[in-house]
């Protein structure tokens, strides 16, 4: 016997809407400050009608519709993209959203997203490690990598992965390993500082870098 297909679901990480759900379904999901959307942001810099959300296929798609821009993991949205397990969009400067495949990689259950030795709010840039703000603020190269790691936390991202993530506008043999490694121990030294009895990122070797974020 099969067991029965599992519907992804949305949940607001944070902003307005924070711990709200939305199960996914063949219907397209809309979001924008218009009262007609299915996820309705009541803030001036959302769009009446910002983004919307379409099944093809198997595949999930996010479209972009605003002046003011949705991303997925920190990366602006230009046209339409596809919806991967654990993905955080940001819908302007107002939520963020965290979509949960089928697979179901994260938890369903907005705690345990909290509940974790590190906690990141894409929307604020902000980072805590063990109740430690860490201050000041990543650069934007730091960031971006904690991001891709944070939202595949458990899993290996390859150095061609935090390529695109942190330098997207640069070609692949544009940038040398040792400009990765320089950046994955700046980060190291960053995150130390604020957390000194943790390890959070992990070299793999061979494959590429893993965080390390325990729950508490």
């Amino acid at each position: 016997m099969n067991a029965p297909d599992i519907s992804p679901v949305l949940i607001a990480q944070s902003g307005p809407l924070r711990g709200q759900r939305w199960v996914l379904s063949e219907t397209d999901l809309s979001i924008g400050r218009d009262s007609d959307c299915d996820i309705v942001v009541a803030d001036s810099t959302v769009s009446r009608k910002h983004a919307i959300i379409t099944k093809r296929d198997s595949d999930w798609i996010i479209e972009d519709m605003s002046k003011n821009g949705t991303y997925v993991n920190d990366k602006v949205v230009r046209g339409s993209i596809k919806l991967n397990d654990g993905d955080f969009v940001s819908i302007a400067t107002s939520v963020q959203i965290v979509f949960v495949g089928s697979d179901a990689t994260v938890p369903l259950d907005i705690n345990d997203l909290q509940e974790r030795r590190m906690q990141l709010d894409v929307q604020s840039r902000r980072v805590w490690c063990a109740g430690n703000e860490l201050l000041p603020l990543l650069s934007r190269p730091q960031y971006r990598l904690l991001v891709l790691l944070y939202g595949n936390i458990g899993d290996v991202c390859t150095r061609d992965e935090v390529v695109e993530a942190v330098w997207p506008d640069v070609l692949g043999e544009g940038v040398t390993e040792q400009s990765i490694d320089a950046l994955v121990h700046r980060l190291r030294e960053r995150l130390d500082v604020c957390d000194p009895e943790h390890q959070y990122v992990e070299t793999v070797r061979g494959h590429g870098f893993r965080l390390n974020n325990p729950v508490l």
